[in-house]
């Protein structure tokens, strides 16, 4: 496995990736001023083109939705990857070689090795996609025929075919350059006796993709009546295939799984090609394991499975015992989604491929329409092994459900399935069932703690949220963009103006944020070593973003006065913050009695003239200015 990317590569590729471009090859950009361009969010659906890219920093802002980042950023939330596959697959556009540290091998070298693998099977594929026509193949098109799949869809989803001989694929791989070692590393190949021979041979060859589409193994479906081996044969386990990880079909469908917040999990080859075709492109399977933890990760990250219940997995499963065992399995790692889990099942046993070519798409579609909870299908399927028309047998049942009912995390929907659990089994004792469930729990039905705020801060106990409608508000982010943009024109006089010259807490965390990255005075001409400095100065992921907003967002100036908006803006700031302070000291002189407490009163009358005086000239230098 590779290790950690070198800084110094990570920062040439950011270099040789120019943002504009990037951006450009996936949405229309237009001229939007002041050296901003502009054009529609791929993030979110929209008419008015509200997402902004600053190429001189190298950021883009949606206005719309709040995201933002940079180039990588960028490239990992459009083609779902990780951070280490969006700086590889921008690597690879730029042609840089990249190194990576950790352990004791020579740098770049498992990434050469991954490579030179990903190109092998990538000359597999179409190998055996380009056999799919031959005669030999007959029994192959016979099988996805029968199916309801023709040759269109055959192409769509890279079916191949695998001849019968022991070394053709080998063969033509080492004639194209690729040596036996590198094949049999990969899985395409395995040692015989006189050199490689063909792992898959008379099969029909699904090719599976990771996230960013490249090909990393097959699965591969026994056609002939010779064929001894098993009904399905998937890669082994090698440098680029690792099946706990891996979901046939997430290439095709992630981008519709972000944008329906839906994963749709099914159990085949055949079962995704039929979803997709169904219109349930959200359709993933697994590739010869259960479904794990490992799946999980990956689903969460397409689903941005994070703090609200704001998208579902489906599980398809069939209506035997080995469906029902299928779905206690998913019950136990259900509580790891914050996403909501439901499972579709054919009551007539049919998987989704074969009710397409029983009943067509529309019943597909209907399938998963007609999902059901997961939490009620599992204990649903736990009491039907139970004679429920006897005292014993309701009472078993209930044993049987209650770890189940007890194992759910949330208190409030563990004690809705406690009541439908007592309707399920026709008790009518509520109280009872719920006794038997928490003693199964070895617990009461306590409430779960409350979590804090991402980043932990707290705001002054004087802040109050942003009101963008508030003029006062919109000014204080007016001096934050220009300290984020144009820190050179902001200088001392910003850094002396402390955080209690900000009213919006967003906006004082910005501001202690900026003071602890060295202040405007430090931060020179600005430009995205300043931006980047300010993002690896803070975890919190709402900060970051107002980082990457007024980084990106215009200032309301020409770049012909902006030596003079600058000084503008913090005078302004300035006569805002003092006239605050003249409203604090009118109203304590209010309260004193100019006889009894003169000296008190004389002292705040001094400190009233000077604050008038102060906001005189700082008015004049914001008119002047």
């Amino acid at each position: 496995m590779a290790g950690r990317i070198s800084d110094e590569d990570i920062a040439l590729v950011r270099e040789r990736s120019a943002i504009a471009e990037i951006v450009g090859e996936h949405i229309q950009l237009r001229n939007a001023g002041g050296g901003n361009l502009k054009g529609l969010c791929p993030f979110h659906d929209e008419k008015s083109p509200s997402f902004n890219v600053t190429p001189a920093r190298g950021y883009w802002y949606c206005f719309g939705c709040g995201e933002g980042g940079d180039v990588i950023t960028f490239v990992r939330k459009l083609e779902h990857l990780t951070f280490s596959e969006a700086i590889e697959r921008l690597a690879q556009r730029a042609g840089l070689s990249l190194r990576y540290e950790q352990g004791g091998y020579v740098p770049g070298r498992e990434q050469g090795e991954r490579s030179r693998l990903i190109d092998a099977h990538r000359a597999a594929a179409e190998f055996y996609a380009g056999l799919l026509a031959s005669p030999e193949a007959a029994p192959g098109r016979r099988f996805l025929a029968e199916r309801g799949f023709e040759q269109v869809d055959a192409e769509r989803f890279g079916v191949g075919f695998a001849p019968p001989e022991w070394d053709r694929l080998a063969r033509h791989l080492m004639g194209r350059g690729f040596s036996a070692a590198e094949l049999i590393k990969g899985g395409l190949a395995r040692e015989g006796r006189r050199g490689p021979v063909d792992r898959f041979r008379g099969r029909l060859m699904w090719p599976i993709r990771d996230i960013t589409g490249e090909v990393i193994g097959f699965g591969a479906r026994r056609l002939l009546d010779g064929d001894d081996g098993p009904k399905y044969l998937n890669t082994p386990e090698s440098p680029i295939y690792k099946k706990s990880t891996v979901l046939y079909g997430v290439d095709l469908a992630k981008r519709e799984i972000s944008k329906r917040s839906q994963a749709v999990v099914v159990e085949g080859y055949t079962d995704v090609m039929a979803c997709h075709l169904a219109g349930v492109p959200t359709a993933v399977a697994t590739c010869g394991t259960s479904f794990g933890e490992e799946h999980i990760k990956v689903l969460r990250r397409l689903l941005l499975d994070q703090a609200e219940f704001r998208g579902e997995v489906v599980f398809t499963f069939d209506g035997d015992s080995a469906g029902q065992k299928a779905a206690l399995r998913a019950f136990a790692d259900e509580q790891k989604f914050v996403t909501q889990t439901f499972v579709a099942v054919q009551p007539d046993g049919l998987d989704p491929c074969d009710l397409r070519v029983k009943h067509g798409d529309a019943a597909v579609r209907d399938l998963i329409a007609a999902r059901e909870p997961l939490f009620a299908f599992a204990i649903r399927s736990v009491i039907s092994r139970y004679e429920l028309d006897t005292n014993e047998g309701r009472l078993a049942a209930l044993d049987a459900a209650a770890p189940l009912v007890a194992g759910i995390k949330d208190q409030a929907l563990r004690g809705r399935y406690a009541v439908d659990l007592d309707r399920w089994l026709g008790f009518m004792d509520e109280r009872m069932v719920l006794r038997r469930i928490q003693e199964a729990g070895g617990r009461g039905a306590g409430g779960r703690p409350g979590q804090a705020r991402p980043g932990g801060r707290r705001a002054p106990a004087a802040a109050r949220p942003a009101d963008q409608a508030d003029p006062v508000v919109r000014l204080e982010a007016e001096a934050l963009k220009l300290a984020v943009q144009r820190p050179v024109l902001m200088g001392p006089e910003f850094d002396a103006l402390g955080a209690q010259a900000f009213t919006a807490a967003e906006h004082i965390a910005l501001y202690e944020l900026i003071i602890a990255a060295g202040g405007t005075a430090a931060a020179g001409p600005g430009g995205r070593e300043w931006v980047d400095l300010l993002l690896a100065e803070t975890h919190d992921d709402e900060l970051r973003a107002m980082v990457t907003r007024f980084a990106v967002e215009p200032v309301r100036t020409d770049l012909a006065s902006e030596e003079r908006y600058g000084p503008a803006v913090l005078a302004r700031l300035g006569e805002v913050a003092v006239t605050r302070a003249l409203v604090r000291i009118k109203a304590r002189m209010e309260r004193l009695n100019p006889v009894e407490q003169q000296q008190e009163y004389n002292r705040l009358f001094g400190e009233l003239v000077a604050l008038e005086q102060q906001r005189r000239l700082l008015r004049e230098r914001a008119v002047g200015a």
